[in-house]
């Protein structure tokens, strides 16, 4: 996997370089930023650009558009790792291996940072600077908005809390994790076809896939919080049992999660290869989903 992991450093070293950049044009007198840039160039492995990127060559996009793109999908993820750490949300004090925001600036500063990340996706893709058609910007902006909102992340997390110590079953824990992780990767993938101006048909399919690639990754965190190494992992694992937290693992037991895993990865990898050889880079992410440690 030597090959993949160059790929998606370049790629994160890409978007953090178009991030930084980006904040050059900040107010360099708000309190903000420090802690917004702790949160948001914390180590990450920018996963979600390479999806991005894997899909935009499909359609035969331009790598700076891309590039703008991830940004503001970044922020989004950033954003909601701020937020889910707080300690009314899951509590934890470590996020990639050094402390999390709220841990080093405060909760109030995060809380504020995580705000201000959401709003700053908005910002990049309103900017004159991504040449895009108003329409096709009014698009990606309404569907980011959708996935991040009460219909998709923050959503999605609600009902992660509120199924803490409870017994749920599949299709509602299905439900969950698609809105708190695949609605994300849904826009991930389906904005290729929204800049293209592709079908309804055809950016319905690729939100779809998004989003099963969405909950492969989820279950794959969810594997590695029982196996993995908090070292490694940077960030506690094992916490899930504790907490009570309502995981397929939970309630399939660990083997029958796997293969669950391995069912929707073949699944995915039928889907995806209709789109022809340049989908090998998102497949060969979907290789990475299924066999990463951390």
């Amino acid at each position: 996997m030597s090959g993949f992991q160059n790929k998606i450093r370049q790629i994160a070293k890409d978007t953090d370089k178009y991030l930084h950049q980006y904040f050059k044009k900040q107010d360099a007198k708000s309190y903000l930023l420090k802690s917004m840039k702790y949160g948001l160039f914390s180590g990450g492995k920018g996963f979600r650009s390479k999806i991005i990127v894997d899909t935009g060559k499909i359609f035969n996009i331009d790598y700076n558009l891309l590039k703008a793109l991830s940004a503001a999908v970044e922020c989004v993820h950033s954003y909601s790792l701020i937020h889910d750490d707080l300690p009314c949300m899951d509590d934890d004090d470590i996020r990639r291996g050094k402390l999390s925001t709220h841990k080093k600036f405060g909760e109030s500063t995060a809380i504020l940072s995580g705000n201000s990340l959401l709003t700053l996706a908005f910002e990049i893709l309103s900017d004159k600077k991504f040449k895009l058609k108003s329409k096709i910007k009014t698009e990606l902006i309404y569907s980011l908005a959708i996935c991040s909102g009460r219909s998709g992340m923050a959503g999605g997390q609600c009902l992660d809390l509120n199924f803490e110590h409870k017994k749920v079953n599949k299709p509602r824990l299905i439900e969950m994790q698609n809105k708190k992780t695949g609605k994300l990767f849904c826009f991930c993938c389906s904005s290729s076809a929204m800049i293209t101006e592709k079908k309804l048909s055809v950016k319905r399919d690729l939100c779809q896939i998004g989003s099963q690639i969405g909950l492969l990754y989820q279950i794959s965190d969810d594997l590695i919080d029982v196996r993995g190494n908090s070292n490694k992992a940077g960030k506690p694992t094992k916490k899930d049992i504790k907490r009570g937290k309502a995981t397929l693992i939970n309630l399939l037991g660990y083997r029958n999660s796997l293969e669950f895993a391995y069912l929707l990865k073949n699944k995915l990898v039928n889907k995806i290869k209709k789109y022809g050889t340049k989908s090998r880079d998102l497949l060969e992410s979907l290789e990475y989903i299924i066999h990463r440690e951390v």
